[in-house]
């Protein structure tokens, strides 16, 4: 069972950056790709960005590319996600999540951490 606690979130002002972080415990984490889902207030979770379980592939919803980076640290069994030029329409919970293996596209997770609250003030 693997656990994934997030952190970084808060209120931005709009142009605004900042980095999401989440450190996953009780799995073999370099077997595992990672990603990070976020849904927005009345709207459908949207998977924004994942990565594989060794760094190699990256995948970014078209919405954010440019201003979304995803990167780990296996050694630190952690995911960081770095938003860039926030906006508002970039408030949303994000949610961190796990899979063992499996390419980065994919949108299928088994794991998901609680979900930080980024919110972007115009």
């Amino acid at each position: 069972q693997v656990q994934l606690v997030e952190s970084g979130g808060g209120l931005v002002q709009a142009g605004g950056s900042l980095r999401l972080s989440c450190a996953a415990s009780g799995g073999t984490f370099n077997t595992y790709r990672m990603g990070w889902v976020r849904q927005a207030p009345g709207k459908e979770r949207e998977y924004v960005a994942g990565i594989s379980w060794d760094g190699s592939s990256k995948y970014y919803a078209d919405s954010v590319k440019c201003r979304f980076t995803i990167s780990r640290d296996n050694a630190k069994n952690t995911v960081y996600l770095q938003i860039e030029t926030l906006k508002p329409e970039d408030t949303a919970v994000y949610y961190c999540a796990a899979r063992l293996f499996g390419g980065a596209r994919s949108s299928d997770y088994d794991y998901w951490g609680q979900g930080p609250q980024v919110t972007v003030s115009s």
